[in-house]
């Protein structure tokens, strides 16, 4: 499979998580989606905890912001009255969003191609009694 946005399969988003999971989002991050989805690979299927742990010692640029957004999605999960700490990272997924483009002169009139590549987030928790 190809990293190109246009040759991505959408995964398939189960309408049950739609409105029955606590989930949190971000649009538009300005890191890579092939450098996210290493981190989400990291923590999918893990416990909130452990994940946590995880992101905290992680050196990567991502690292801090995913660790936002989990405790955004825990402190969705316990607004819903889930209790936070049998909580895990059910789902989570990354898919790519806009392109910025630039263009960066070169020799002879000449100009390549810059693209910034940005992210989706979607970070979906369960307990583990619904699992």
């Amino acid at each position: 499979m190809s990293l190109n946005p246009k040759n991505t399969v959408k995964k398939v988003r189960i309408a049950a998580d739609r409105k029955e999971f606590p989930r949190a989002h971000l649009n538009s991050l300005r890191v890579a989606p092939r450098k996210m989805m290493i981190l989400a690979d990291m923590i999918r299927g893990k416990k909130v905890e452990e994940a946590m742990s995880l992101l905290a010692f992680t050196p990567k640029s991502g690292a801090k912001i995913l660790q936002k957004l989990l405790m955004s999605a825990v402190f969705n999960a316990e607004n819903q009255n889930h209790q936070g700490e049998d909580l895990f990272v059910k789902t989570i997924f990354v898919d790519y969003g806009p392109i910025m483009k630039w263009r960066r002169p070169r020799a002879r009139g000449r100009a390549f191609r810059i693209n910034k590549h940005t992210s989706h987030i979607t970070v979906i928790v369960s307990s583990q009694s619904g699992k």
